[in-house]
């Protein structure tokens, strides 16, 4: 061979070996990528192919699927109280993709996770369709119902939690919106999804997970945690050294209350009457970093809180005395989300033992073998069983004489905390009004903890308060739970 024809010899051999490694590269290396890539529409028509799995509350399904026509997407999802269930289920959309659980267990969903790998060999080598698995949530429908109905056409959200176990049992969040209005492919679907984006209401955050607001006098409870847990106070009906006004440490301004004889109140009666003094000036005798220390053992301060959806984060600031001060009312740069305040009463419900939320309770394949199931595990001793005890006699007296009497169930003990929490500058915007409750049975167990807030933009000012808008709400989901229960 001369030399001409073998360089071009060598030349096609090298050409023919580059092909084979690309070609083994893309089909072993860059298999599971590609396959999973969201530009490969296979990927899409496969997941869309056939009928996805449901999520289930109380047994029953929440979702389901329906076909469809003029597009190789046979199956959209659906859902059953679309709105109602949203700040749960999150969306599944043709078009868009999908969020929250439909997002996170996709692959049970849709049948694709490794998980279902014998299932679904088993279900080929049978000439049975695949199909997706099931999500067990530990959703409580009456209490969820109970909540969204609660709220109505008011602006805000509810979480509600088991305090023995850490299971959620409601996540309501308003104003809403129905994800199978955006399920599909077409341009409508498209149209409705941009719309609610632009929102400006915002029907499309969850409030309960990942909205945070300033909590107000409900913050209070953390705060009188802080002053046993640290022997700032020993009896909660000993007077505490409280002036009234009082005025904010290294400043000149003073500090008020809205009502009640504050001036040297016990701590009992401080949260009775939500007394801003008080516990401004325990914030300060605390100081911030054993406030800090204090709010991060009820889960401020904590970035990754997953439910499996990754809540916001709540925080207690490091800050000034003055700020601190503020922070120890609830106001400053305090932040806290609706779930957040409801794991504070749940702490204190549980003899200060704070259990991990969750909402998945089990992953099941679809012939109903469980996957995955979920053990409750605690987060934190949030406060010492003694101190725990005489929170729950302080927020018991809220509830029966104080600021929460809305809030009272016949033939239950209700504790709770009402908040009314100021917000834009010079708190010239119509506050949040919050209430926090836990309901315990005759049996000294608790089967439920609460936490509401409400953004009610159309109410009068002077009539936005916890007990007045928010405690009636929590009184309905307690009352669901225990119904529940019977």
């Amino acid at each position: 061979m001369n030399k001409p024809l073998r360089r071009i010899a060598i030349f096609c051999g090298l050409l023919v070996l580059a092909l084979l490694i690309r070609d083994n590269w893309i089909q072993y290396v860059q298999a599971d990528s590609l396959k999973t890539d969201s530009k490969n529409r296979r990927v899409a028509i496969e997941r869309y192919g056939t009928p996805r799995g449901d999520i289930i509350v109380d047994g029953k399904a929440i979702t389901g699927s329906a076909a469809t026509k003029g597009t190789d997407y046979k199956y959209k999802r659906t859902w059953k109280n679309g709105e109602m269930w949203a700040p749960v289920t999150g969306y599944s959309s043709q078009i868009i993709g999908a969020s929250q659980l439909e997002s996170l267990e996709d692959g049970i969903l849709t049948g694709n996770d490794d998980r279902l790998f014998f299932r679904n060999t088993l279900d080929m080598v049978t000439g049975k369709k695949k199909e997706g698995g099931s999500v067990v949530t530990t959703l409580n429908a009456a209490a969820q119902k109970a909540a969204f109905e609660g709220l109505g056409d008011k602006k805000g959200a509810v979480a509600a939690i088991d305090p023995q176990t850490g299971a959620i049992l409601a996540l309501a969040s308003t104003p809403s919106y129905d994800p199978s209005t955006f399920a599909g492919i077409s341009s409508k679907d498209s149209k409705t999804f941009q719309k609610l984006d632009k929102d400006s209401d915002k029907p499309m955050l969850n409030r309960a997970l990942r909205e945070t607001y300033p909590p107000g006098s409900t913050f209070k409870v953390v705060t009188a945690a802080a002053a046993l847990e640290n022997d700032a106070v020993t009896d909660i009906d000993a007077k505490t050294d409280s002036p009234d006004p009082y005025q904010l440490p290294d400043t000149k301004t003073n500090l008020t209350n809205e009502h009640g004889v504050c001036k040297n109140a016990t701590i009992r009666y401080a949260l009775e009457q939500s007394c801003n003094t008080v516990f401004a000036k325990l914030s300060n005798t605390v100081g911030n970093e054993k406030m800090r220390e204090q709010s991060e053992k009820f889960g401020f301060n904590e970035s990754e809180l997953d439910i499996p959806v990754r809540a916001a984060e709540s925080v207690y600031p490091e800050d000034n005395r003055p700020q601190n001060a503020m922070a120890g009312i609830g106001q400053a740069s305090n932040r806290a989300t609706p779930l957040q305040m409801a794991m504070v009463a749940s702490a204190v419900a549980n003899d200060g033992e704070l259990m991990k939320p969750y909402m998945v309770d089990q992953l099941r394949a679809s012939n109903l073998d469980v996957i995955e199931s979920h053990d409750s595990e605690p987060l934190s001793q949030a406060v010492s069983p003694e101190t725990a005890q005489k929170l729950q006699e302080m927020m018991e007296t809220v509830v029966k004489t104080g600021t929460g009497t809305n809030a009272q169930i016949d033939g239950v003990t209700v504790g709770g905390k009402t908040g009314t929490a100021q917000h834009g500058v010079d708190n010239k915007e119509k506050p949040y009004a919050w209430f926090i409750s836990y309901a315990k049975l005759s049996d000294g167990s608790s089967p439920v903890a609460v936490a509401v807030v409400v953004e009610d933009g159309s109410a009068n000012r002077g009539d936005i308060s916890g007990g007045g808008l928010a405690a009636p709400i929590a009184k309905s989901v307690m009352q669901a739970v225990i119904n529940s229960k019977k």
